[in-house]
């Protein structure tokens, strides 16, 4: 299990293995942001490859309908195993959670929830996928994917945040 000291300011990046053949990684990560300025940029599937790096693309199938319970997307990433998938909203609640599976493999699954702090508001992701081979496959994983997944998730996190906290009207940020 990797950590980062500060956790107001660096994501935590965890290695969890919630059941055999499974890859899991999750991370959290404060923000000062009000939640539904977090949550509409979690909503924007789109804009996903900008701050998750291992995403090449996302998009909605439906484009027009706003992300809802049910709505289809297909991502290509470079996560191991078939290069484009479609994943569909199984758990929406606005403002708090979004959660997609795999619509061919639902042992792949994408889950970010939000938190509500008084001040602040709290992140997590969670990135699951099937890693085959048994006990041998899930070390092979670790050494080519792993330690670069954790990496890609925790600037992932601090990519989001600099994006859902960015103000032009901040006066520190006004000569730019």
């Amino acid at each position: 299990m990797d950590s980062v000291s500060n956790p107001s300011s660096m994501a935590i990046v965890t290695d969890a293995h919630p059941r055999p053949g499974l890859r899991s990684f999750s991370a959290s990560l404060d923000l000062e942001s009000p939640i539904e300025e977090a949550f509409a940029l979690l909503c924007a599937v789109e804009k996903w490859p900008v701050w998750l790096s291992f995403l090449r693309s996302a998009r909605a199938t439906d484009p027009a309908a706003p992300l809802a319970l049910g709505s289809e997307v297909i991502v290509r990433s470079s996560l191991p195993g078939d290069e484009e998938q479609l994943y569909e909203v199984d758990q929406f609640i606005a403002n708090y959670h979004l959660s997609l599976v795999g619509a061919f493999s639902v042992r792949r699954r994408l889950d970010f929830r939000l938190e509500r702090k008084t001040s602040y508001a709290k992140l997590h992701v969670r990135l699951t996928y099937p890693a085959y081979g048994g006990r041998l496959g899930r070390l092979v994983d670790q050494w080519r994917n792993g330690r670069k997944l954790e990496r890609v998730l925790d600037d992932a996190l601090m990519h989001f945040k600099g994006l859902v906290e960015y103000r032009t009207e901040d006066p520190i940020l006004a000569d730019f």
